[in-house]
C-alpha cells in the first residue's frame, strides 16, 4: 500500500448521543459506503468524536483544530447526518467551516444508508433536491449492500 491518510470521523450530536459506531467503523474495515472510494489505500482512523452540537459551532473551538494537530486530513461527517429527522440543516456550512477554515477535505457520509432509512427519507422527499443528491451519493450504494446496513 501507499502512503497512510490520517482520517477522522464526527457524528451528529443530535442523532448519535448513543451511537456505538459499529456501522461506521464496519464500512472502515470493510471499505463500503463512503469508504469505498479508498479500497486499496491505507487509511488511519485517529479521531471518532460528535459535533458538539446545533448548529455544530464548538467544532471550531476544539474538536477541529485538535483533528488539525494531529494531521486529520478528510473528515468524514457520519451517515447519520444525512438520515437523520430531519437530516441536518447545517451541512454546507460545516464542509465549508472544515475545507476553508481548516484545509481539511470533507466527505459527507461513512456507512452505506440502511434501506429503511432509504426508503423513509424517499417517501417524505427528503433528498429530491441536486444538493441532497450530492451529500447521499457516497453512501447510497445498491439495494443489497443497503439491507446489510438495516
Amino acid at each position: 500500500m501507499g502512503e497512510r491518510t490520517k482520517i477522522g470521523i464526527i457524528i451528529c450530536e443530535h442523532h448519535c448521543s448513543k451511537c456505538t459506531g459499529i456501522k461506521c467503523f464496519r464500512a472502515f474495515n470493510n471499505r463500503e459506503g463512503a469508504f469505498s472510494t479508498y479500497k486499496g489505500k491505507e487509511l488511519e482512523l485517529v479521531s471518532y468524536t460528535s459535533c458538539t452540537g446545533c448548529p455544530g459551532g464548538g467544532l471550531a473551538n476544539k474538536v477541529l483544530d485538535e483533528m488539525k494537530k494531529v494531521g486529520v486530513e478528510v473528515v468524514f461527517l457520519a451517515t447519520a447526518w444525512v438520515v437523520g429527522y430531519p437530516p441536518c440543516p447545517h451541512l454546507n456550512y460545516l464542509r465549508e467551516l472544515i475545507e476553508k477554515g481548516f484545509g481539511m477535505k470533507v466527505v459527507v457520509g461513512t456507512h452505506p444508508i440502511p434501506q429503511n432509512f432509504y426508503e423513509r427519507q424517499r417517501k417524505l422527499g427528503t433528498w429530491n433536491s441536486e444538493e441532497w443528491k450530492e451529500f447521499i451519493e457516497p453512501t447510497l450504494t445498491d439495494e443489497k449492500t443497503r439491507l446489510a446496513y438495516d
